[in-house]
């Protein structure tokens, strides 16, 4: 499935990437073989197949969760751009 010109500058302006000209066209080829292979993808019969949403065994990889000594508060702020008292400060996010 071949891209245009215009695709690869489309698809550059939504990830807010600047392209040179010959990057364009790099990725125009790059992008364009891709979709070929999902194009191929898509031409298998995956009726008899079930959804399936994890394939591997599920475990968990996390530690169990048993309480420790926190950070010295010093040490946590010790490289905070801006500080108030034992916080950090931080630009309002929402107004009002």
């Amino acid at each position: 499935m071949p891209l245009s010109r215009e695709d690869v500058l489309h698809v550059a302006y939504l990830a807010r990437l600047g392209l040179t000209e010959e990057e364009v066209e790099l990725f125009r080829e790059q992008l364009s073989r891709v979709l070929d292979h999902f194009q191929q993808l898509q031409q298998l019969d995956t009726a008899a197949i079930p959804p399936t949403a994890q394939v591997t065994v599920l475990s968990n990889v996390f530690d169990e969760d048993v309480p420790r000594p926190s950070m010295d508060v010093e040490d946590v702020l010790l490289n905070a751009p801006r500080r108030e008292e034992n916080y950090f400060r931080v630009p309002a996010v929402l107004e009002g």
